[in-house]
């Protein structure tokens, strides 16, 4: 991933307490994770931070603006952002067989003798996360769609044409179709 040190927060020269990051996170944050399914990302991430003997509560906040498509008919799609996340990061021993133990997806657990914590997985993951898995065009003030009408019409053509196909396998099931029992 490359180090990228705008995203690593020195802790061990904090002092126990409350600390607060803000991130302006935009397209080129992405480029080392690959392609994404949006674009003109404009995301704000504020990151509070408890500082505690032993452990940290990371808190993320993330806000702002990009750009997706919608799955049904292709239109773009302007989405705001907005989603809260926690985090935390325990000091151990020996880190790496307790991370692979825990359960807790919110439970990370960091070497005593770590002195920075890196975000940016975090910020990548938790970004992603904001975006609904199902994208659709919004509803206009009347309940209706606001999908692309010329998409929607020419796919309810293409399912007409699969349907008139006839499978060999249902072939003599028709006569079940419409009886009355």
């Amino acid at each position: 991933m490359g180090n990228r040190r705008e995203y690593d927060i020195a802790f061990v020269g904090l002092k126990p307490g409350i600390h607060v990051f803000e991130y302006r996170i935009d397209d080129k944050f992405f480029a080392p994770y690959g392609e994404q399914d949006f674009t003109n990302c404009q995301a704000d991430v504020k990151l509070t931070l408890d500082k505690n003997n032993g452990f940290m509560l990371l808190k993320f906040d993330v806000g702002g603006t990009l750009d997706i498509t919608c799955d049904r008919c292709g239109n773009p799609i302007h989405k705001q952002l907005w989603d809260e996340f926690n985090i935390i990061v325990k000091l151990v021993e020996d880190p790496e067989p307790m991370n692979e133990q825990e359960e807790d997806p919110d439970i990370y657990y960091i070497s005593r003798g770590e002195s920075h914590l890196h975000i940016a997985d975090w910020l990548y993951e938790f970004i992603n996360l904001s975006i609904p898995l199902q994208k659709m065009c919004p509803d206009d003030e009347n309940g209706k769609s606001t999908c692309n009408q010329e998409v929607i019409e020419q796919l309810r053509k293409m399912e007409e044409e699969v349907m008139k196909e006839t499978n060999p396998l249902w072939k003599g099931l028709e006569k079940f179709k419409d009886l009355d029992n």
